[in-house]
């Protein structure tokens, strides 16, 4: 019996795990994994508890990679700003020497 479960689970947690990783699809992953979860504590509790704090880990962390991926992305955007503002100064600077 666990022989034709196991795929099923596997492939279960391999869909909640492609899920987990976009943020906006969190809800149906969590879902998903709710119904491997439950079928998996049926037939090993321990081994379920286990997944559960590892699929929190998991979101967590997925989580907070979006979060330093998008905050680099602004310290990008900042540091480009700041660069063309700074070669304008440079080129105003210039002109202004010129003029005199």
């Amino acid at each position: 019996m666990k022989s034709t479960l196991f795929p099923t689970l596997t492939e279960s947690l391999q869909e909640a795990i492609q899920l987990a990783q976009s943020v906006n699809s969190h809800q149906e992953a969590q879902a998903t994994f709710e119904r491997l979860h439950q079928e998996l504590e049926t037939q090993n509790p321990q081994a379920a508890d286990l997944l559960a704090l590892l699929w929190r880990e998991y979101l967590g962390s997925q989580r907070s990679a979006t979060f330093w991926k998008e905050l680099c992305q602004v310290e990008k955007h900042l540091s480009d700003r700041l660069s063309e503002s700074h070669l304008q100064l440079k080129q105003n600077y210039l002109r202004l020497m010129q003029e005199q």
